[in-house]
């Protein structure tokens, strides 16, 4: 059956005058269409393409490369309000539609935001959603403290930064826990911190334990290296000075330093901290 949203790995069944069709497995075909064909193909050839539903509501198929698929979160920008919702841009000819009720609050053009796409099951349609925490559950969590994960921030709060974790969980990062610049939409990898009774998830930008000494010493490292041998820090700087210039806490960089001095990396001074 062929995925609507989703990359789809079919056979070239034949050629027309406006493009070749496309079938799977199960006898169904989809329309590739002439902009979109390789230049070069045999028929049975298989190929790998993005399916979805043009103008028209058709099945069709496309090479492009789309920001987001179906059941997936992505940052993407508003390119048209009308009244209907909001339509955004994710990399196709046709807007990903995201409805006035899917929306968390009302949507402006031009502006960026994380949505959700799914398959609307009354339309057919592919469509898109700003309600979140509709399609992230902490109820079953498999993920122990510790553990590495990918993180998605979605939004700032009086508390620090909400994050979906590997596409599935909700998360927060507290913001005095938070040693660099972030920006809704932004990807990076944190730490499972504690895993609360209320499921709710704390999360942590850097490794946790002994495991945050070697990454601290080598981003130390590299920056003395890049700063021509020296840093005007020590265990006495202000934590803003070190947050503003490693990312990362006056905890972490005392025992990063400490860390390198034992290897006899640098030197620690009254002034700073120097090369060996």
């Amino acid at each position: 059956m062929i995925a609507l949203g989703k990359y789809n790995t079919l056979k070239i069944l034949r050629d027309t005058s406006v493009g070749l069709f496309l079938g799977d497995t199960e006898g169904t075909e989809i329309l590739l269409p002439n902009k979109y064909v390789p230049k070069n193909y045999e028929i049975e050839d298989e190929i790998n393409v993005f399916c979805y539903l043009d103008h028209e509501e058709r099945p069709v198929a496309t090479t492009l490369k789309p920001y987001i698929k179906r059941d997936n979160f992505a940052l993407l920008k508003v390119a048209e309000v009308n009244n209907y919702g909001a339509f955004m841009d994710w990399g196709l000819e046709k807007h990903l539609l995201v409805p006035f009720r899917e929306q968390r609050s009302r949507m402006i053009e031009g502006q960026w935001y994380v949505v959700f796409c799914y398959l609307d099951e009354e339309s057919f349609r592919l469509v898109a959603s700003n309600k979140l925490d509709k399609f992230l559950s902490n109820d079953q969590i498999s993920l122990k403290p510790s553990e590495e994960v990918a993180l998605l921030a979605t939004r700032q709060t009086d508390l620090g930064w909400e994050m979906i974790i590997n596409e599935m969980h909700k998360g927060l990062v507290y913001k005095n826990e938070v040693f660099k610049k972030i920006a809704v939409g932004d990807k990076m990898t944190g730490f499972i911190k504690t895993l609360r009774p209320d499921g709710k998830i704390d999360l942590s930008l850097q490794p946790l334990g002994y495991s945050s000494l070697e990454p601290a010493a080598n981003t130390i490292y590299e920056k003395l290296k890049a700063s021509g041998g020296f840093l005007d820090l020590h265990d006495k700087s202000d934590p803003v000075q070190i947050k503003e210039v490693l990312e990362m806490s006056k905890k972490t960089f005392k025992k990063g330093i400490g860390a390198l001095y034992r290897e006899r990396k640098i030197e620690i001074k009254e002034d700073g901290i120097y090369l060996n």
